[in-house]
């Protein structure tokens, strides 16, 4: 009966974050939602199916030397917590202390032909990832002169006079995802993990001055302003 249980809950949990929340996007890449309903109502039926089962299972009668304390199946019973915590404590995504964490550098970016002019005058919203590769595999420089608008969490910094505006991106799920960090300069810096939009401009670095490995390129705030964390927290 536990196990029937405990996987009618872990269904239901399952269920509960892809298809009736957006919950499971602190966990995987949206595109994973069809896989994970399907998932939900397999496990969600072979739960119902074997409670069901046990339910009609007639029990022998105890024998006369029984007490009728066996424990047995109450410590089965302890399976249910965990699935039952899901329902009630739903894990936030990734934010300062994993980004801070996380020593292997991600990969640096390869030049994927030219971008696009910017408008000159005009702050253009972009990704993290876009502004980090064309600062660092952009040979026109695109970035350079031209206000951009990031949206990012808080991440401290050892270094004196910066912070990390930083966004967690995913190969597949929470488990493989590595931070994607700009250096923000010229602002205090709020609370760690506050999601914020930094107004501002590249500060540009020679090529041949590039250390080995991966770096945060830098950014001279102009405004930031506290924002909504986005329905879908990674990159």
């Amino acid at each position: 009966m536990a196990q029937g249980l405990v996987l009618t809950l872990l269904g239901g949990a399952v269920l509960r974050v892809s298809a009736l929340s957006d919950i499971y996007v602190n966990y995987v890449k949206p595109g994973f939602r069809p896989l994970l309903v399907a998932a939900g109502l397999v496990i969600l039926l072979l739960g119902v199916l074997g409670v069901a089962k046990e339910w009609r299972r007639p029990y022998p009668a105890k024998d006369a030397g029984q007490d009728g304390h066996g424990h047995g199946p109450w410590v089965a019973w302890l399976l249910c917590l965990p699935v039952i915590a899901i329902f009630l404590i739903s894990p936030p995504p990734l934010g300062s202390y994993a980004a801070e964490r996380e020593q292997t550098p991600p990969p640096r970016p390869t030049p994927a032909g030219e971008y696009a002019a910017l408008t000159p005058g005009t702050a253009t919203a972009m990704p993290l990832g876009e502004f980090i590769g064309r600062a660092w595999g952009d040979p026109r420089q695109s970035l350079r002169d031209r206000p951009v608008k990031l949206v990012g969490f808080v991440v401290p910094s050892k270094k004196k006079g910066q912070w990390y505006l930083t966004r967690m991106q995913l190969r597949c799920c929470a488990a493989d995802a590595f931070p994607l960090k700009v250096a923000v300069l010229g602002a205090a810096a709020p609370r760690a993990d506050t999601w914020v939009e930094v107004t501002g401009t590249w500060v540009p670095t020679p090529y041949d001055r590039l250390p080995k490995g991966t770096v945060a390129p830098e950014m001279k705030a102009t405004r930031v302003a506290k924002v909504s964390q986005p329905g879908e927290p990674y990159e």
